[in-house]
């Protein structure tokens, strides 16, 4: 009996819905939303107190381009 796994989904930085560098638009294609939507939320999560510029900044870094 053969069992079939979906095929492995990767984050990557998006190359269509790019902005600065991609990072909302990559987050947004993982999983399935709006790209608007995802940058709209990060920047209302300005407002709260954190490391949200910081968050950003790492994930340019680790994150690939997409294919």
């Amino acid at each position: 009996m053969s069992t079939r796994h979906p095929p492995k989904r990767r984050l990557y930085r998006s190359r269509r819905h790019r902005v600065i560098a991609g990072v909302c638009g990559g987050i947004a294609e993982y999983f399935g939303w709006s790209p608007t939507m995802v940058r709209l939320a990060f920047i209302a999560s300005f407002i709260l107190p954190g490391t949200q510029i910081v968050f950003y900044l790492v994930a340019w870094i680790v994150m690939p381009n997409e294919p």
